[in-house]
């Protein structure tokens, strides 16, 4: 058996189902409807699972924007949003359907 963490994982799965109903999304805009429809997963992990899978071509960074606001950590935000890539192989699942239009209506 190889060394190291499995190339396989179910958070990042789970952020493939996210990502093919919202098209287009960044990080957080995903952990968000991640935690509301599946078991709690951190937000490290998501962001290892978002860099491992543009690696692995299921995930495509769209473009990055830099955002002005009032943070913590200063004035602005850099945000990369993603799209499926051509390794994604999404099941869609109705969970995130049902969260996403109540969160619509």
């Amino acid at each position: 058996m190889k060394r190291g963490r499995p190339i396989k994982s179910e958070i990042r799965q789970n952020m493939i189902e996210v990502v093919y109903f919202l098209k287009k999304a960044y990080g957080y805009e995903i952990f968000k409807v991640y935690s509301a429809v599946y078991p709690r997963a951190t937000l490290r992990s998501m962001y290892y699972n978002l860099k491992k899978g543009v690696e692995l071509e299921e995930f495509k960074i769209e473009k990055i924007a830099s955002e002005k606001g009032d943070y913590s950590w200063g004035s602005e935000a850099e945000k990369k949003y993603y799209t499926l890539g051509r390794r994604a192989k999404p099941k869609p699942d109705i969970r995130v359907k049902k969260y996403l239009d109540k969160k619509k209506k």
